[in-house]
């Protein structure tokens, strides 16, 4: 390694404890542990973990732990193991995880995934493991949902995935190149990328303040392609950048992050949106999606690549034919601007405004940490098994606020924000 990314290195790592997890002194660290997506900490980035490690020791961590992965453990048990086993899942690795949301500790997890390494197993037994493991999540979810603990998602770079995204690089150069690219994406390359880091998430927050004053009651999203109406619930909230845990810590769940969301409601979304960047799952791809919808219902689904997966996850539960999320991000943010495809949700829904489909987030409304399911149901929260983001955004879209007496308001003009903060 060079002198040069060593430093780089050690900048991730300080703004990954800084400000993505605020690590207090005395907190125990997990990296790593089941989170859907991924199954524990690949070995190869084992370099950035142990500058991790070393520096959460040094700003006062009791314990740091690491559960390791290898994504090719899933390939092979997909490929060769029991089908009717596909319901069994580790319960220490969930209880490792439980354990540390449970006590309000901090979890760090790190996405650094072979986009390819899944395209050629039977997509309905992705389906299959993908749904049995979120039901084994689902104490874990709940307690990540309620900001128990203090919990973030990164991405490290690998060699399957910087070949995916960099196949026109010499072979010897695409792991720095997307090295180089997550750098950039978050912030490290600035001359002190702790406060640029503040001065974005003020920004964030601002955004924020500006639209759960206006209360909304409709968005309208236009397009070439999409004129969608979303409903918002009354006493909507919206988010971005740091979320507060039950514990009063400060943490950013997302780096990079450049959204601010808020919960639809799941009964008052209509219209037609086309997604604008792939879909990428655990080895399935979807592009040029179309969903057709009506009282905030999934009523018809067309793409133009993985049509039948598609349907296939909309049809998972009842929750996954509705809206759970709704974010807006400038086309101008740092990931649209590079004009890569990431094959990577964490970063890719940080290039474009989109919409999730599924589980909605309680505390995008006014006390929805304590709301029962049902009493979060009768206030327009989606409950679902998944919670999968899908990017509609682009230079061209409109956004306006819809107020309660039909005013209409900009929000965003071609793809950029259309209200001063």
């Amino acid at each position: 390694m060079s002198t040069e990314f060593e430093q780089k290195l050690e900048k991730y790592a300080e703004v990954i404890l800084k400000i993505g997890l605020n690590l207090q002194p005395k907190q125990r660290l997990l990296i790593g542990g089941p989170t859907g997506a991924y199954d524990g900490i690949s070995f190869e980035v084992a370099p950035l973990v142990r500058v991790i490690t070393k520096k959460a020791y040094q700003m006062g961590a009791r314990l740091v732990d690491v559960v390791w992965g290898d994504e090719q453990i899933r390939l092979i048990r997909l490929t060769y193991g029991p089908k009717r086993s596909l319901k069994e899942y580790p319960k220490w690795r969930i209880d490792s995880r439980l354990d540390i949301a449970q006590a309000g500790d901090a979890n760090l997890n790190i996405s650094s995934p072979n986009p390819d390494l899944l395209k050629d197993v039977d997509h309905s037994l992705i389906l299959k493991f993908q749904l049995n493991l979120a039901k084994h999540l689902n104490p874990v979810l709940n307690l990540v949902t309620q900001n128990a603990l203090n919990w973030l998602i990164i991405s490290a770079s690998n060699k399957a995935w910087a070949d995916k995204i960099f196949p026109d690089v010499p072979s010897n150069e695409r792991i720095q190149k997307l090295w180089d690219a997550i750098f950039k994406i978050c912030r490290i390359d600035e001359d002190d990328p702790i406060s640029a880091w503040e001065n974005h998430i003020e920004n964030l927050h601002k955004r924020c303040n500006y639209l759960n004053q206006k209360q909304y009651k409709y968005l309208k999203l236009k397009s070439s392609e999409t004129d969608l109406t979303i409903g918002l619930p009354k006493d909507h909230v919206w988010h971005g950048g740091s979320e507060t845990s039950q514990k009063g810590i400060d943490f950013v769940p997302n780096l990079p992050t450049e959204e601010i969301f808020t919960l639809p409601h799941k009964d008052r979304v209509d219209g037609v949106v086309k997604t604008t960047k792939p879909f990428f799952f655990q080895g399935i791809i979807v592009e040029e999606c179309i969903f057709k919808i009506s009282n905030g219902r999934i009523v018809e689904a067309n793409a133009k690549i993985g049509e039948e997966d598609i349907r296939k996850i909309i049809g998972i539960d009842n929750g996954a034919r509705s809206l759970g999320e709704i974010a807006l991000v400038p086309n101008s943010s740092p990931i649209s601007q590079t004009g890569l495809i990431f094959y990577n949700g964490l970063i890719d829904e940080n290039a474009s405004n989109h919409i999730a489909i599924g589980q909605g987030f309680r505390n995008s409304l006014k006390g929805g940490a304590t709301l029962t399911d049902e009493e979060f149901i009768a206030a327009g929260g989606n409950i679902s098994i998944i919670h999968i983001d899908l990017m509609i955004g682009s230079g061209e879209m409109n956004v306006d606020g819809i107020l309660d007496d039909e005013t209409t308001e900009p929000i965003m003009r071609n793809g950029e924000w259309a209200f001063n903060i």
